[in-house]
C-alpha cells in the first residue's frame, strides 16, 4: 500500500502540495462559502491522507477503502477548522483522520468470510430445506457433502463460519431459579486442580512469614497495590517495601522448595 502510485483513480505522485499562504487564504475563502476554494484544498491536503493511510498499511483492509474514509476525516477537519486558533491545519486534521479510520475499523471488526465458504454455506442451507421438506429430516453432514460432491469437513466449515458470533453471556439453560451461560461451560485451564492445590501450598506458606512480609504480600500481589501505594499506607519508603517484598518472596522459595 505505501508503494502504491494510484489510489481511488487519484495519481498519488502528481497530489499538489499547498504552501502555508495558500492553506490560509483558501481557509479563509472556504470560511466565505467559496466551493472552489473547498475542492482545491481538498485536493491540496490528499497527501496528508495518504500519509496517515500508510500507518494503517499492516491491516488486511483495502488502501482504496481507507483512502476513502480517511478522505471524509478530511473534510470533517475542514468543516470544523476554527481558523482563528493558532494551530497549523494538519495538527487539528490529522488526529481527524485516524479517528475516522479506527472508527472504520472497529465497526468493520467482524470476521471476514471468503465468498466460496459462503456460496457453499448458501447450497448447503438449500439443499438442506428442499430434503427436509421431501423426507422430513434433516439430512446429515455426509448426506450434503455427498449431494455437493465435496468433503464433510468442508461443510461444517462453511456452515460454522457464517453463524454470527454469540456473547460469552448467552444464557444456555435455565431451571427456574438462575441462568447457566455459555462461559460457565468454557473450560479454564487455569482453574484447575493442580492451580488449586497449589494455592492452597501457598496459603500455608504464607503462614510462616512474619507479620510485616505477610501484609506486603498480600497488598502486593492480592490487593492489587502498588509499591508505592503500599509505601503511603503503612507510612515506609517504596525502597522499604521492595526490600521487604524481595524479603517475602525469597522465603516462600525457599519454604516451597
Amino acid at each position: 500500500m505505501i508503494n502504491k502510485v494510484e489510489i481511488c483513480g487519484v495519481n498519488t505522485t502528481k497530489l499538489p502540495v499547498l504552501s502555508n499562504e495558500e492553506k490560509k487564504e483558501l481557509l479563509l475563502k472556504i470560511k466565505n462559502g467559496d466551493k472552489d476554494a473547498r475542492e482545491k484544498f481538498i485536493n491540496g491536503n490528499l497527501r496528508l491522507v495518504l500519509s496517515v493511510v500508510q500507518r494503517f498499511s499492516g491491516r488486511a483492509e483495502s488502501a482504496d477503502d481507507l483512502f476513502q474514509i480517511g478522505c471524509i476525516g478530511l473534510i470533517k477537519a475542514i468543516d470544523n477548522f476554527d481558523i482563528s486558533l493558532n494551530v497549523q491545519f494538519s495538527t487539528y486534521a490529522v488526529p481527524m483522520i485516524i479517528g475516522e479510520i479506527r472508527r472504520y475499523l472497529r465497526d468493520n471488526n467482524s470476521i471476514r468470510v471468503s465468498r466460496s465458504i459462503k456460496d457453499l454455506a448458501y447450497k448447503s442451507i438449500a439443499f438442506k430445506n428442499k430434503f427436509l421438506k421431501e423426507k422430513n429430516r434433516e439430512p446429515t453432514i455426509e448426506e450434503i457433502a455427498k449431494e455437493l460432491e465435496v468433503e464433510p469437513e468442508d461443510i461444517s466449515l462453511s456452515l460454522g463460519a457464517i453463524q454470527d458470533p454469540i456473547s460469552l453471556q448467552e444464557p444456555v439453560f435455565n431451571d427456574g431459579t438462575e441462568n447457566i451461560f455459555i462461559i460457565d461451560q468454557v473450560s479454564d485451564r487455569k482453574n484447575t486442580d493442580e492451580r488449586w492445590t497449589e494455592s492452597i501450598t501457598i496459603a500455608e506458606l504464607m503462614k510462616k512469614l512474619n507479620d510485616k512480609e505477610k501484609m506486603i504480600i498480600n497488598k502486593r500481589f492480592f490487593d492489587g497495590r502498588t509499591q508505592m501505594e503500599v509505601a503511603e499506607e503503612i507510612g515506609i519508603s517504596q525502597a522499604q517495601v521492595s526490600r521487604l517484598e524481595k524479603s517475602a518472596i525469597s522465603h516462600i522459595k525457599r519454604l516451597y522448595h
